[in-house]
């Protein structure tokens, strides 16, 4: 299952930084347990569709998956042995431009040792450091 948009408005976009800190989505909304980023890199649409795949196999189909990421900057790629000019090369790959802090993947409905588990595996598939998060307790409980 391919990740990518629909459609695009500008077609070749300049190549985004993944350094520094992440402006939003830095603690848990929609799930008990989630992934942290501990650096910026780019993620591709193999790399969240491997990391989901792993996931929703762990748990076996229970709980549900929440994915806080997509892969909207396409890289471009100009053919080898092609001489300079004619323009910028064709999109070769879609990815998510992720930053350190910002929580790429949500878990709900399981336990926290499924959910712990569940989250190394994907963490395997993804090229950067992750840590595991969970709600504090005094959040949820609070009115």
């Amino acid at each position: 299952m391919a990740v990518i948009p629909k459609r695009t408005k500008y077609r070749r976009p300049h190549r985004l930084v993944y350094d520094g800190i992440a402006k939003g989505n830095k603690e848990l909304h929609f799930g008990e347990y989630g992934l942290k980023a501990e650096e910026g890199a780019w993620i591709t649409q193999q790399q969240i569709e491997a990391a989901r795949v792993a996931m929703t196999r762990y748990m076996k189909r229970g709980g549900k998956v929440f994915i806080n990421i997509f892969p909207h900057l396409s890289l471009t790629k100009i053919p080898l042995e092609t001489r300079m000019g004619k323009g910028k090369g064709q999109p070769e790959v879609w990815v998510a431009v992720v930053k350190k802090g910002k929580i790429m993947f949500e878990i709900s409905g399981v336990n926290e040792e499924t959910a712990r588990e569940a989250l190394r595996l994907a963490m395997h598939k993804l090229p950067i450091k992750c840590k595991f998060i969970k709600k504090e307790s005094g959040e949820t409980n609070e009115k």
